[in-house]
Parts: structure tokens; sequence; C-alpha cells
């Protein structure tokens, strides 16, 4: 099949050019929010993981507290 060439109307076209232009800004900034999301959960998994560790450190101390006051005195 021979290729045939398209007629498009002239204002049809820009349209699609405005169109695939607003497409494209549209992906830019999905694209900036989706890397924000990224970085916030980031940021967010890092707090969580000292959250973890502090009270693994806390829990810790209570532990040794109560064995401690608990267990009788050796003379």
């Amino acid at each position: 099949m021979d290729k045939m060439p398209v007629f498009v109307k002239i204002d049809e076209y820009r349209d699609v050019l405005d169109l695939i232009e607003v497409v494209r800004r549209k992906m830019e900034d999905a694209k900036a929010t989706l890397l924000k999301i990224h970085d916030l959960k980031n940021e967010e998994d890092s707090l969580v993981e000292q959250w973890q560790n502090s009270l693994a450190e806390v829990e810790k101390k209570i532990e040794f507290i109560d064995h401690t006051l608990n267990e009788p005195e050796h003379y």
C-alpha cells in the first residue's frame, strides 16, 4: 500500500500541538509531584525507624529496671 499524504487543517494541527504541549506540562507536574511524594515517604520512613529505635531503647531500660527491682539482693 502506498503511503498517501494526510491533509490536516492548519487550525486543527495547531490545536493538536497545543494539546500535546499541555499534556507534556501535566506530565512534568506529575513527575515533580511523584518526586515530592517519594522524598516525603523517605523522610517518614526515617522518622518511623527513629521512633522504633527509641521505643526499643526505652523498652530495654524498663526491662532492666523491672528486673533490678524484682531481683532479691545477694549479700
